[in-house]
């Protein structure tokens, strides 16, 4: 490839100029950023730092060819990049170094995650999408190394969609799939499986993105030589070209220091991408990292006294300031001014965003000791009192943790002490803890109208002469209604397409809405959920099949780190409403049993865990979700699809309710808690209770993420007194997530005569075969066993014991 200079005949060498000087600020700007962001971290104003200092040139080289529509999925290098596109001032900068909870001066995430994370806003106030194609986008970025590379591969793939599907309403998404997917990662990340997987998924599906290699030969300490093969990630990757007989990767190398040829690579990588759809990688070589890694440790440590000045030497700014001497475009005087302008404006902006930072906890501050002051000089306590006022005083730079420290240390030396100052404190405090904790803790689930708790229950409807199907049918044809009321849903996973999935629970759509909207894919549980985010974060509405609930963690990372994460890490400006299918619960066998739950309850808060007991549960949920635009967790009744079920005539319209329990038998004696299959076996077990004289209530939780919102479990408790879940997870998981939510959260123990008690598997995961599943998991004798014990225990002469 030629990357020689060239000047464009339609430009003028004065406007030529102006760009490169242009571009010469920018990188400039972010450098400062980056040098006097580590001196604050140094210094103790902001607890961590890791910069983009070192890779400059080849981000201001892919924002000169970014198109708006276009998706960033990146890493945090990419400070340069925002800031040519001018998503990102240097204000901005140190407000997300500092963490200023506050989404009008952190725009990236209102301080909820570290410096040099990354995003744009795609919402409106209320929630609703804005149009993408008229601005340049972001998806926000995650620390876990590789882990945006599956979100890129969907947000590619989008691309694609638009493009062969025209009968969607692309308006706000896509100019006929012209968007490019741009995607940074460091050299040392590539040694992921995430990567690979990626890369691999990519070339298979022919999609739109361009990925950014910055590569500087170490991953922290580590060189290049324990990452990567033959120490070259594009020798190792040469396999992936594309050539006249098959498709493949376009692969392209380039210095990092390269200005001129950066500007070639990266305009050459757009077009093929863009117009083409064929994937792109660039190996971007020679960069360096002045500062190290992060602000954690000194790469003086690491590296010798050769590289360390070949660092300075080839460092990507120093050469671009040489080539634009050598060229003529500029002077040294003239660069030296631009150089101290830009150092005091980065610097005041520093000032302005620290004092910013810090004026709402300086008001808050005087405040405070007024109230202090005026409480001390009423209790007896007032020497106490006085030294915690005395504290605060002495903290010139306070934050928000040393408000609530203080004053709430307070209130204990006025414990039975009554006076108008107290309470002037303690409302003080409430109301302080009411403005403060929402900047942490809201926008984990959608805070709109339409969310999907807000979705009411609408039941199906039976003919009189019912039909009598497989479970499997009643899911089939719902997905049917679903496809043909909403055209950007979309579905896909492994053996999801030709024969309709393993229990033909999508048998013949693929046939009836083509092979993009019913997809096959490759055995990739991480990449399925990659498509899934990226798709949904450009309006489609995907659902990503994981064959076996026990193969999602492949995928959790994805899943926990990512989905589970966005709407809350962006501050609710991006959602991504995937729906995640999956089945477990019943089947025999180690990998294969679905049980593991407790895990997923505590690593997918953000998400719904839905369970449904049977397949007219599980098409409910699906119509629930459709009209709302959260994500979601699906886990179907691995042994359910060929039972019997009514099937409902109002199929695509009925919908399961999310986050209420439902009663499935009364009782006055015992309340009995499950969900997924096990309630099958419970329900048969209360039958066979009440022939001893056992009135069991039975609830099936149906959802677990959020569970029981109106509280109805405790209302059961009321009138039973007693409680039993029944769980196939092991002992601790998602049982002991129900008992804290029944017991503690909706206060439940108040009504209690017997101990509340749990029935789980076996602290294993299940063996195989018929014996071994009697054994592992709670079988109907154990659930008979234990309510009949608890039984016993309260009211032995009626119950004797059984053995």
């Amino acid at each position: 490839m030629d990357t020689s200079p060239k000047l464009s005949s339609d430009i003028s060498f004065d406007d030529f100029r102006t760009q490169i000087l242009q571009d010469y600020k920018i990188a400039f700007t972010s450098r400062i950023c980056s040098l006097l962001g580590r001196k604050e971290v140094l210094t103790g104003k902001a607890k961590f730092g890791i910069f983009g200092d070192g890779k400059e040139l080849p981000q201001l080289a892919m924002a000169k060819s970014f198109r708006n529509g276009d998706f960033r999925s990146g890493y945090y290098r990419d400070q340069t990049f925002m800031m040519a596109l001018g998503l990102l001032n240097a204000k901005e900068f140190f407000h997300g170094l500092y963490a200023t909870a506050d989404i009008d001066k952190d725009p990236m995430s209102g301080g909820r995650q570290m410096g040099g994370h990354f995003l744009t806003h795609s919402l409106n106030a209320d929630g609703s999408w804005k149009n993408l194609t008229e601005q340049k986008n972001s998806s926000p970025d995650i620390s876990c190394t590789a882990g945006q590379m599956p979100r890129l591969l969907g947000l590619a793939q989008a691309s694609k969609v638009y493009r062969n599907l025209p009968n969607i309403d692309a308006t706000k998404f896509s100019n006929n799939g012209n968007e490019v997917a741009w995607g940074t990662i460091g050299n040392a990340s590539t040694s992921e499986g995430l990567f690979f997987e990626t890369i691999n998924a990519g070339g298979v599906l022919q999609v739109p993105m361009v990925v950014s290699i910055w590569d500087d030969e170490y991953g922290i300490s580590v060189p290049a030589k324990y990452h990567t093969t033959k120490e070259n990630i594009s020798k190792i990757l040469s396999g992936f070209q594309r050539d006249e007989n098959d498709n493949g990767y376009e692969l392209l190398k380039v210095k990092g220091w390269d200005y001129t040829a950066l500007m070639h690579v990266y305009e050459n990588a757009s077009d093929i991408a863009r117009e083409q759809h064929v994937p792109v990688i660039i190996h971007v070589t020679e960069l360096t990292q002045p500062q190290g890694h992060s602000t954690s440790g000194s790469h003086e440590r690491y590296k010798n006294a050769e590289r360390l000045q070949w660092e300075k030497d080839n460092d990507c700014n120093k050469r671009f300031k040489e080539w634009i001497l050598e060229s003529g475009i500029s002077t040294e005087d003239e660069l030296a001014k631009i150089e101290k302008e830009i150092r005091q404006k980065v610097r005041a902006a520093k000032n302005e965003a620290w004092a910013e930072f810090l004026s709402e906890h300086k008001q808050m501050k005087t405040v405070l000791l007024g109230l202090l002051n005026n409480v001390a000089n009423k209790s007896a306590n007032r020497n106490f009192i006085a030294k915690l006022r005395n504290d605060l005083i002495a903290v010139e730079e306070p934050l928000k943790k040393d408000l609530g420290i203080i004053s709430r240390k307070a209130l204990r030396y006025l414990i039975g002490e009554e006076s108008q100052e107290k309470d002037a404190l303690i409302k003080w405090v409430n109301d302080f803890l009411d403005k403060m904790q929402p900047k942490f803790s809201k926008h984990l689930y959608s805070e709109h109208p339409n969310k999907a708790t807000n979705i009411p229950m609408i039941e199906p409807i039976y003919d009189t002469n019912v039909e009598e199907v497989d479970g499997r049918i009643i899911l089939r044809d719902n997905f049917d209604k679903l496809f043909e009321k909403y055209p950007e849903v979309l579905i896909f996973g492994e053996d999801s397409g030709k024969i309709g999935d393993v229990n033909q629970g999508l048998e013949g759509l693929q046939n009836k809405y083509g092979k993009i909207r019913v997809a096959d894919t490759g055995i990739r549980e991480a990449t399925i959920i990659g498509q899934g985010i990226g798709l949904a974060l450009r309006g489609l509405r995907p659902i990503a099949e994981i064959q076996y609930l026990d193969y999602i963690f492949y995928a959790t990372s994805q899943l926990t780190d990512d989905l589970a994460t966005m709407l809350y890490r962006s501050f609710g400006k991006q959602k991504a409403p995937l729906i995640v299918r999956t089945r477990g619960h019943r089947l025999e066998g180690i990998w294969h049993s679905g049980s593991p739950m407790g895990g997923l309850i505590n690593l997918l808060r953000g998400m719904y865990i839905l369970a449904p007991r049977n397949m007219t549960q599980a098409a409910g949920f699906y119509n629930t979700l459709m009209k709302s635009d959260e994500p979601a967790l699906i886990i179907e009744s691995l042994n359910g699809y060929r039972l019997k079920e009514r099937k409902p005539k109002n199929l695509g319209e009925f919908c399961t309710p999310i986050g209420m329990v439902e009663t499935l038998k009364t009782g006055n004696d015992i309340t009995l808690v499950s969900y997924g299959s096990t309630v099958r076996i419970v329900l048969r077990v209360a039958k066979e209770l009440a022939v001893v004289g056992i009135d069991a209530e039975v609830i099936d939780a149906q959802t677990l993420l959020p569970f029981d919102i109106n509280h109805d479990t405790v209302k059961s408790l009321q009138k039973t007194n007693r409680l039993l879940i029944i769980d196939e997870d092991v002992p601790g998981g998602c049982s002991s997530y129900l008992l804290n939510e029944i017991i503690e959260k909706q206060g439940g123990y108040n009504y209690l005569d017997s101990k509340p008690h749990t029935l789980t598997s076996k602290d294993h995961r299940p063996a195989y075969g018929t014996d071994g599943d009697y054994f592992s998991k709670p079988s109907a004798e154990d659930i008979f066993e234990k309510v009949y014990d608890i039984m016993h225990e309260a009211n032995p002469s009626d119950y004797p014991k059984l053995r």
